[in-house]
C-alpha cells in the first residue's frame, strides 16, 4: 500500500512522569488505560505506548500482572498496533523493567538508548500539596538521579525481546544516544528500519529549541540515512510547537499524557485524544496523511497483531 506522505501518531498513555495531583485526567486504572487508549486509537493513533499504574496510588507499576489486566481488552477494542514500555520508571532495575515485553511479545517496546541525569524535581515548584506522599517523593529524588541504561543493559533487553519479533521505539533523548543506536546497528544487534523516537525537553537531555530539534534530524539523516523512520516527542508545553516542526521536515508524531498534561497554554488535556485530535489538525493542516494502524506496520516493519503474547 502507499505509504508516501502518511504520518504515524504514536500516544503514550500515562506513563511514568506525571502524577496524579497533576491533572485529573490522567488514567492510573486498568479502565482508564483501556478507554483512554481506544479513544486515542478512533482519534487517529496508529501506535499505543503503554505504562501500568497501582490503580490504587497511581504509582508506576511493571509487573506483568498490571499489564495484563488491560492489554487484552485494548487489543480487543482497536486495531492499533501496542508499544510496551521497557523504561518503566527510572527507580527499576532493567530486570524488571523488560518483564512485560518478554511475557506479551509485543510488536514495538520502547528502548532508551542511554544513561541520562533525569530530572523531574523542578515539578515541585508548581504544587504545595499531593495527593500521594509517594509523588513528591518521586519528584524530589529525581535531584540525585541517573536513569540507567548502559551498553550492558540495552543488550540484555534487545536479547531478551528480539527473538519474539518485537521491534523497537528507539528513545534518543540526546545526540549521544543516536551514536549509540549507531554502534549496536554496526554490530548488527539491531536491524532497519530504526524506529528513532527523539526526546526534548527533559532536563539532562538535549533541549526543546527549534535549532536543537533540527541538530537532531541532520546527525540521525547522517548516521542512519534512509535507514531509519523519524519521530519526536516533545515534553510539557513544547509537545506541538515541536511536534509541528517534525511534521513540516517529513517526521512521525508522538503526543499523550506522558508526555504532556496539556492541550494548549494553561489548558489541561481532558485525554489523550485530545492531543491526538491536535496531533491530527497539524498533519493535516500541512497537507498530510495520519497513518492507519496498517500503514504503520508497513512503515515500521512490524509483525502484526495477530502475533503478539495476549
Amino acid at each position: 500500500m502507499p505509504t508516501q506522505g502518511k504520518v504515524v501518531i504514536t500516544c503514550a498513555v500515562t506513563g511514568a512522569i506525571h502524577t496524579p495531583t497533576m491533572t485529573p485526567h490522567l488514567p492510573i486504572t486498568p479502565d482508564q488505560i483501556t478507554a483512554e487508549a481506544i479513544a486515542a486509537a478512533e482519534a487517529g493513533a496508529a501506535i499505543l505506548h503503554l505504562h501500568a499504574r497501582d490503580p490504587e496510588t497511581g504509582k508506576p507499576d511493571q509487573t506483568p500482572e498490571a499489564f495484563n489486566r488491560f492489554l487484552p481488552r485494548i487489543k480487543q477494542g482497536t486495531n492499533a498496533a501496542i508499544n510496551i514500555t521497557t523504561g518503566g520508571s527510572p527507580y527499576m532495575k532493567v530486570e524488571e523493567r523488560v518483564l512485560p515485553a518478554a511475557q506479551f511479545k509485543p510488536e514495538v517496546a520502547s528502548l532508551n538508548m542511554g544513561s541520562m541525569n533525569f530530572g523531574l524535581f523542578p515539578l515541585l515548584d508548581k504544587y504545595q500539596d499531593f495527593k500521594f506522599e509517594w509523588e513528591r517523593q518521586h519528584l524530589e529524588a529525581t535531584r540525585d538521579l541517573v536513569f540507567r541504561n548502559s551498553f550492558k543493559d540495552i543488550e540484555y533487553i534487545l536479547e531478551t525481546c528480539y527473538e519474539n519479533g518485537t521491534r523497537f521505539e528507539f528513545e534518543c533523548y540526546d545526540i549521544s544516544h543516536l551514536y549509540n543506536l549507531a554502534h549496536f546497528a554496526g554490530r548488527g544487534l539491531v536491524k532497519p528500519p530504526f524506529f528513532v523516537q527523539s526526546v526534548f525537553g527533559i532536563l539532562g537531555g538535549i533541549g526543546t529549541h527549534p535549532e536543537d530539534v533540527a541538530h537532531m534530524k541532520r546527525t540521525a539523516d547522517r548516521l542512519f540515512g534512509s535507514d531509519y523512520r523519524w519521530s519526536v516527542l516533545g515534553a510539557g508545553a513544547s509537545q506541538l510547537r515541536i511536534a509541528a516542526q517534525a511534521a513540516a521536515l517529513g517526521g512521525n508524531i508522538r503526543v499523550g499524557l506522558e508526555d504532556s498534561i496539556w492541550a494548549g497554554k494553561g489548558v489541561l488535556a481532558k485525554s489523550n485524544a485530545d492531543q491526538v485530535r491536535l496531533a491530527r489538525k497539524i498533519i493535516e493542516g500541512l497537507g498530510m496523511q495520519v497513518a492507519t494502524p496498517d500503514e504503520a506496520r508497513e512503515i515500521l516493519s512490524l509483525k502484526g497483531g495477530d502475533q503478539v503474547g495476549f
